[in-house]
């Protein structure tokens, strides 16, 4: 057979040659470096023999797929010396992750941090016995007997729940086996370095209403020195860890009798908010946008309308009951259908599009209990929530209109560099999640991404990630431990208008359906904050800061001073509070620091005589100047968005 690699030059060989044997005859390095081979296209264990002509590839820990089925690996050797360590462990789901691996178990008692220990010391006697990787192909009659004599439930029903026709793998290593799909490394040897790094809790299928289960996580590196760099900064992330951070600093809280899901924002907290939403909808009105304020709920006809009955309904909170209630509420997930509302009051000509509404929204979704974090993922949230809606020719310049509000945001509130886009796009092999129109799927995909091309969007991919009524451009962050989310979205919608029969007449007379945009111009409020939090590590920029100058007298003999300085701040608009308490300066400072107030004034004998202010940036000394100098230069700060403020 003929065998083609990368570089397009051709090997013959021997029918049922393997990819590890064609890697050594080329370099030892390369055998030896070899973790998985691509052969026409598909990734495959090294081992697997190969059959008739085909394209092949060598990949090794530089690759990416590479590194997913080396942390893949790594997984396995988690799920074995678990097993030796906990025979009474029952196995569910073990992937690889950006940096390293997890597996969910189910234990018999609660395990802590300390224990794992025990567990990482196994698999490093896994690593060094350097067992084969040996893939099973079985029959599902002898899968679920093996699984069902390992007392392996959770795989037993994995089993069950595969089509009829499914080809069923086992991987064995020693006298531990596992169901999978593979690839996987030649032998257990091939993985170095790994360290496991945290406990969670895990619902089973990720349903709430499953047992939950032990999630061991892990890294996996090919050098100890990157486990050592990542470790360095996984401490990091943690001081800035928002769910941690944003509670110590007084941002947020949550109550276990309020619900999981609804923060609370404390006062500090809810100050940014609202100077985040009072600069959002100036720069909105600025730019055009009309605001709107509709309610919080609406009657179940309204939400079938839009299809939100059909295809997000999960996801909705529900008033009453279809059967037994005369009429039933939902409360919004999204305000699109109240805004369509809107706009069909009253005829509509083209000389009146576009029409661009915004409106800031309490929204509402039922986000299970698995997937709520902090203020990322919440179960009532803010949105800057907004829909355009134009003719087709208007299209291609609202669409630029928006991704240029985005970026104007993101580059204010200092996020910019901090993103990517995804194109998402819908999966036509996924009936219940879309409306199903391929002809309209197309016709939205194809103007998306031509628009996206003519602007120069650099993107990726994401089917199955479309809203259910079109594409979107999503635009993604990622949180201080690698994890992502969107952050803004804009989605072109050619089917919602239909639906609820919105017109314009053009200038020739005639009805026709418009275009519409969704987008959000700065995203969940809550979600922006708790990267702000991240971002800045507490420390924000002086105009986003809840607390942006504190006043502390030296003596108490200039409390009063103190006092009328800080009344004369606040009067000029700026946020300041004032400390007098009878504790030493440096007490006072230091707790300062900690609040990561950006200005402290202290006022002593002085400073108070010579009618001037000592000045001091959170991390620094900056002398003494006049009062009026200093509040010129917080506010040219204040009124140029300046994101340059040390800390």
């Amino acid at each position: 057979m003929n065998i083609t690699l990368k570089d397009g030059s051709i090997i013959e060989a021997e029918n049922g040659t393997t990819a590890e044997q064609i890697a050594k005859t080329i370099s030892e390095g390369l055998y030896r470096a070899a973790l998985v081979a691509r052969v026409n296209g598909e990734i495959i264990d090294l081992k697997t023999p190969l059959t008739g002509d085909c394209t092949l590839e060598i990949l090794t820990y530089k690759d990416d797929e590479g590194r997913e089925v080396y942390r893949h690996t790594a997984a396995h050797i988690l799920a074995q010396a678990i097993k030796n360590v906990y025979p009474a462990a029952q196995l569910a789901i073990g992937p690889a992750t950006a940096t390293g691996f997890y597996y969910d178990v189910d234990l018999p008692f609660a395990i802590t941090l300390d224990d794992l220990e025990a567990v990482e010391n196994e698999m490093k006697e896994i690593i060094a016995a350097d067992l084969p990787i040996e893939r099973e192909v079985v029959t599902r009659k002898s899968a679920l007997a093996q699984m069902q004599g390992y007392n392996e439930s959770y795989k037993m029903q994995l089993i069950q729940e595969l089509p009829a026709r499914s080809k069923i793998t086992f991987y064995r290593q020693g006298n531990f086996v596992d169901l999978c799909r593979g690839p996987h490394l030649a032998s257990t040897g091939k993985v170095k370095h790994v360290k496991l790094t945290q406990l969670a809790g895990a619902y089973w299928k990720g349903d709430e209403h499953n047992k939950m289960l032990t999630r061991i996580y892990g890294v996996a590196f090919e050098k100890k020195s990157e486990v050592e760099e990542y470790l360095a900064k996984l401490a990091e992330a943690k001081k800035r860890d928002h769910n941690k951070l944003g509670r110590d600093m007084g941002l947020f809280m949550t109550e276990e009798r309020v619900g999981q899901g609804l923060p609370l924002m404390m006062p500090k907290g809810a100050k940014m908010i609202q100077i985040m939403q009072r600069f959002v909808e100036d720069e909105e009105e600025r730019r055009g946008y009309m605001l709107t304020k509709t309610p919080y709920m609406a009657k179940s006809d309204l939400c079938k309308l839009s299809g939100h009955w059909d295809h997000y309904r999960d996801g909705m909170f529900i008033i009453g009951d279809e059967v037994m209630d005369d009429e039933v509420l939902a409360l919004r997930p999204m305000t699109c259908p109240f805004q369509y509302m809107i706009y069909k009051n009253g005829l509509k000509s083209s000389r009146d599009l576009p029409c661009r509404y915004a409106e800031t929204s309490p929204l509402f979704r039922n986000e299970s209990s698995g997937e709520m974090h902090g203020l990322t993922r919440v179960r009532q949230f803010t949105l800057a929530d907004g829909h355009i809606v134009c003719t087709p020719e208007q299209l291609e310049n609202e669409f630029k209109g928006c991704l240029d509000l985005c970026e104007y945001m993101l580059g204010t509130f200092g996020l910019r560099e901090d993103i990517f886009y995804r194109f998402s796009r819908w999966d036509p092999k996924d009936r219940e999640k879309y409306i199903y129109e391929p002809k309209k799927w197309k016709e939205a995909e194809d103007t998306m991404k031509t628009i996206l091309d003519d602007l120069g969007v650099e993107y990726v991919e994401g089917i199955g990630e479309a809203a259910f009524y079109g594409p979107k451009l999503d635009i993604q962050s990622r949180n201080v431990y690698g994890k992502e989310d969107t952050l803004l979205t804009i989605q072109v919608d050619m089917f919602l208008a239909q639906k609820f029969d919105m017109t314009y007449v053009d200038e020739n007379g005639e009805k026709k359906t418009p275009y519409i945009i969704h987008r959000s111009s700065i995203g969940c409020y809550e979600r922006t904050l708790a990267l702000l939090i991240e971002k800045f590590g507490g420390a924000f920029p002086l105009w986003i800061s809840p607390e942006q100058v504190r006043v502390m007298s030296l003596t108490e003999r200039t409390a009063d001073k103190c006092k009328a300085l800080t009344d004369e701040l606040k009067r000029r608009g700026i946020l300041a509070t004032v400390d007098n308490r009878n504790e030493k300066i440096g007490y006072k400072i230091r707790e300062a620091q900690v609040d990561k107030v950006p200005y402290m004034l202290i006022i002593g004998d002085k400073e108070a005589e010579q009618n001037v202010v000592s000045v001091r940036h959170r991390n620094e000394p900056l002398g003494t100047m006049t009062f009026d100098e200093f509040y010129v230069k917080i506010r040219t700060e204040i009124d140029t968005k300046d994101l340059g403020i040390k800390g």
